[in-house]
């Protein structure tokens, strides 16, 4: 089943493109409709393989170029995954913020800074550096995954307890 498009999100990814002078190519369009589609975190081979079950024809290259493009746009982040692997998130371009990234399903959330630029100047005082930017990644598990796993254990401790499989 295909991820609806959220056309809001592609029409705010495109006015992005278009507001800092470039074109919004027939590529980066569709592009914008795969990243659009998104739920959680996405990786180019992710975008890569959703534009090839919906025969969409589109390199490595192209993607990874607009990924480049639209990171430095801010529009979307990346994320450096605990594997070691990169992922990307779509964002909002003129707010700073974090983000939870649930480690089950993939899910994130932006959180706002918080207190944590004023402890981020404070390091930076102390050790005699001029932070110029921060960014911060928590991972974790969601509500959601987190009662999935508890009832998984709940129902597996309870066939335990019957004699049955665990």
């Amino acid at each position: 089943m295909r991820p609806s498009i959220n056309t809001i999100q592609t029409k705010r990814i495109i006015e992005a493109l278009e507001r800092a002078g470039y074109q919004a190519t027939p590529n980066r369009r569709l592009v914008a409709d795969l990243v659009a589609s998104t739920n959680g975190h996405f990786t180019a081979a992710d975008l890569l393989e959703r534009g090839r079950r919906e025969q969409v024809k589109m390199g490595r290259a192209t993607i990874f170029r607009a990924l480049d493009l639209l990171t430095s746009l801010r529009v979307v982040e990346r994320l450096d995954l605990p594997s070691g692997a990169h992922a990307y998130v779509v964002c909002e371009p003129d707010k700073h913020h974090h983000h939870l990234v649930c480690s089950g399903c993939g899910r994130s959330e932006d959180v706002a800074d918080g207190e944590l630029g004023a402890l981020v100047d404070e390091i930076g005082r102390r050790h005699g550096y001029e932070i110029q930017s921060h960014r911060l990644e928590l991972f974790g598990t969601c509500p959601v995954c987190t009662a999935a796993s508890e009832s998984r254990s709940a129902t597996g401790d309870a066939s335990a307890e019957q004699g049955g499989p665990a």
